[in-house]
């Protein structure tokens, strides 16, 4: 092998400093000085990998990504997904992990095939979850958050991102009704967020139990509609309060909670000696996208002197809309509310904040653990703004950053556009539904859940009876086979209550058009017509 020096002041492959030598038995002398020192076998001088070949290779990640998930990933003539079953997957692959590591052209190719196997929730028809779309900012502000990789526990290592945090917190809070008030944190998930707020309302009941535990607690019951998110029993069987001490409150055919059957529900658990102490309430349930009555719930809970949370996860968006937030009429009364950006405003996975209207440190007096390491209260610096003691979490991602920086770009104006067009593409759907030969729409959304059923032509001329709708149950899951396999488009399907399977269309994507919505119908009826 040649000279690893060529003139002075060059780069030294070998330990990847500069330095003033110019011959090769100096440079040797240099290594065999800086290297001799070893420590458990290793030496410690010099980086362990070659910075520049680690640059080039994030150069050449970075231009793979940016041309197969975000351009292509995003192109309606591309596929949503590319379905292949578990067993190819995991052998193309090939998952195993080695003692050895592959040259840097394989780990391209490998993330290339992720990306080529992956699903494209970034697609204009990918229509399956309730989040959706890619938003070029909210996708800048999760680049800035993964290079810098911070934690927001404390100021002092994440200054940037909790202040940022902290102004959408305030901002989110402003239209939740709560100028000027409230608290709030960024959790991962809304299901942590519904588990925060069953913890809090629980802690306000009975302060004692964060040091006794549950030999503190009577039985507490808390409350919550038949249309709820899976994650308030979650919450209830995590903390030890018991799934069978969630009273499940009846909903009308819209899938909305019955005030009246909530009161009688809060004075069964009184009649019984138990101690209720919360109502969980929805704006914007799952599969129907129905908004509890807020005002008459909240009155209720003014009445037996019931923590009020309102599951906003989803619903929370129409807050932004002017011609909308008629749907959360009364949130301002909640004492908690929990509200994902990432799903209708596209903030991208996961952006979930969770807020109470207390502003005297009650999610620090219920969580804090006071560790001395990260919250020492002699710091050089405000320390009202290491607000790591509030969460649950130790290490916690600045999830709000993307948000912000979303919102700065496009502004409150441009996040009210996007709820304004998801509604009214969604209601365009509804009337073509009603429209079309086949097709029998479950009800009138109220939100961008759009349900509905598929009738193939063989079924058309058949009755309504129990045969018939065993027949429709099994024709959903076969076209929502077809449509993944062929990759044109994916859309999510369940039963619900009595009703049998039928589809879920979610719309949120500010690049759908009503061409979308058709291909919608289009593709079900081509996928669907022989059954």
């Amino acid at each position: 092998m040649g000279s690893t020096w060529e003139t002075e002041q060059k780069w030294c492959r070998c330990c990847h400093w500069t330095l003033d030598v110019v011959t090769e038995n100096l440079h040797h002398s240099h290594l065999v000085k800086i290297n001799g020192v070893q420590v458990n076998g290793m030496y410690l001088n010099g980086p362990t990998l070659d910075t520049r070949a680690t640059y080039k290779f994030v150069e050449d990640a970075v231009s793979l990504i940016l041309d197969e998930a975000v351009k292509k990933g995003t192109d309606i003539l591309e596929k949503v997904c590319e379905w292949q079953p578990p067993e190819k997957l995991r052998e193309i692959l090939d998952l195993e992990l080695r003692d050895g590591g592959e040259p840097q052209s394989k780990i391209l190719k490998r993330c290339q095939d992720v990306i080529r196997y992956s699903v494209k929730t970034g697609h204009p028809h990918f229509f399956n979850q309730l989040y959706a779309g890619m938003d070029p900012y909210a996708l800048v502000g999760r680049f800035i958050t993964e290079t810098t990789n911070p934690s927001l526990y404390t100021y002092e290592v994440a200054p940037v991102f909790v202040l940022t945090e902290d102004a959408v917190l305030r901002k989110m809070m402003e239209f939740v009704g709560w100028e000027g008030e409230g608290d709030g944190i960024f959790s991962p998930g809304g299901s942590i967020s519904n588990m925060y707020a069953v913890n809090v309302a629980r802690y306000c009941c009975c302060p004692d139990i964060k040091e006794q535990g549950l030999s503190a607690m009577p039985r507490l019951v808390l409350f919550t509609s038949q249309e709820c998110h899976y994650s308030v029993a979650k919450a209830a069987a995590f903390l030890g309060i018991g799934t069978k001490n969630v009273y499940v409150v009846s909903s009308d055919e819209r899938g909305k909670m019955i005030p009246a059957e909530l009161e009688k529900e809060v004075l069964r658990a009184k009649a019984e000696g138990a101690c209720p102490f919360m109502v969980n309430a929805t704006s914007g349930t799952t599969v129907l996208g129905s908004f509890d009555p807020l005002e008459e719930i909240a009155d209720i809970c003014q009445a037996h002197k019931l923590w009020l949370h309102v599951d906003a996860c989803w619903g929370g968006a129409a807050l932004l809309s002017r011609k909308h937030q008629h749907l959360l009429k009364g949130i301002q009364r909640a004492n908690s509310v929990a509200w994902n950006p990432h799903k209708m405003l596209m903030a991208g996975l996961q952006c979930c904040a969770f807020m109470v209207r207390d502003k005297t440190g009650l999610l620090q007096r219920c969580h804090s653990a006071r560790a001395t390491y990260l919250f020492q209260q002699d710091k050089f610096y405000d320390i009202s703004y290491d607000t790591g003691d509030k969460s649950i979490q130790c290490s916690r991602k600045p999830d709000a950053f993307k948000f912000w920086l979303l919102w700065k770009a496009i502004g409150t104006h441009g996040l009210e556009e996007r709820v304004n067009k998801a509604i009214a593409l969604a209601r365009y759907l509804a009337m073509e539904i009603q429209k079309r030969e086949g097709f029998r729409l479950l009800m009138e959304p109220e939100y961008a859940n759009v349900c509905f059923w598929y009738i193939p032509p063989s079924l058309r001329k058949m009755p309504d009876s129990k045969e018939f709708w065993e027949k429709i149950h099994n024709v959903a899951p076969v076209i929502k086979e077809r449509m993944m396999k062929k990759g044109s488009m994916m859309i999510g399907y369940q039963p619900h209550g009595n009703k049998v399977n039928f589809f879920r269309q979610i719309v949120i994507s500010p690049q759908l058009g009503r061409a979308d919505m058709d291909f919608v119908l289009d593709e079900i009826e081509r996928l669907g017509q022989d059954l």
